[in-house]
């Protein structure tokens, strides 16, 4: 049996690739807060733009319209089945969100029509998660979080997109773009699975500064009566 602590050409293998190196060991990030910074739709379109038409860049792409269209957690988009899909009625069934819980959310048609391209490769496939393993013997399988956050960060380099991108910024955006279109914030929280709307609320600071300075410069002056401030007279 070779041993494990060389790789298939004899070179002696990096301890991190080494299994357990990483047993223990906090993340790098972990504890670091990032403000909200959605993606514009700009950015999107080119990212997905920048994938192909092979089966791995489909699947990307629909990755993509889940996470920003429907507003789903990478855990919640990787963990859904073909079943978990209702196109006639547009919704898209979570069935283990944050703490478990389960909810039904819509999607729109647009986004319904950039899935078809990933759903007609996906039906050739051995059955699993509606996003899996394309290659090899684990066709099928479940895509782990970790490669399709890789695959993402190399498309979004390719598109030209100088800046952090990462699945849940399409998150933000999600809610961001709702905020604009005036859909109610109860239902924005709804279809994020949010406890309450205070982490909303939060979501919803990712809203660019220069609308609000827009919004607040372009206020009517006030009306006062044309009296205002004249001394009466007898």
């Amino acid at each position: 049996m070779a041993s494990t602590f060389l790789d298939a050409a004899g070179h002696r293998r990096s301890p991190a690739t080494l299994p357990g190196y990483h047993v223990g060991r906090p993340p790098r990030n972990k504890g670091l807060r990032y403000p909200a910074d959605p993606p514009t739709i700009d950015e999107i379109v080119a990212v997905m733009r920048a994938t192909d038409e092979r089966p791995d860049g489909l699947r990307l792409r629909a990755l993509i319209v889940i996470l920003w269209r429907a507003g789903l957690r990478i855990s919640e988009a990787l963990a859904l089945a073909e079943t978990d899909l209702d196109p006639r009625r547009g919704a898209v069934i979570v069935r283990r969100g944050k703490g478990g819980k389960r909810r039904e959310i819509g999607m729109d048609r647009w986004a319904w029509e950039q899935l078809e391209p990933w759903l007609g490769i996906r039906s050739t496939l051995p059955a699993g998660g509606l996003f899996c393993v394309i290659h090899g013997p684990t066709a099928g399988r479940r895509w782990e979080a970790s490669a399709a956050r890789k695959q993402l960060r190399r498309t979004a380099e390719a598109a030209g997109v100088r800046r952090r991108f990462v699945p849940h910024q399409l998150r933000h955006a999600h809610a961001v773009e709702m905020a604009h279109e005036g859909v109610p914030l109860v239902v924005i929280q709804r279809q994020l699975g949010h406890a309450n709307l205070g982490i909303t609320s939060i979501y919803l600071q990712g809203i660019d500064s220069s609308e609000i300075i827009n919004t607040v410069h372009s206020r009517p002056a006030p009306v006062i009566p044309a009296t205002a401030g004249l001394s009466h007279t007898r």
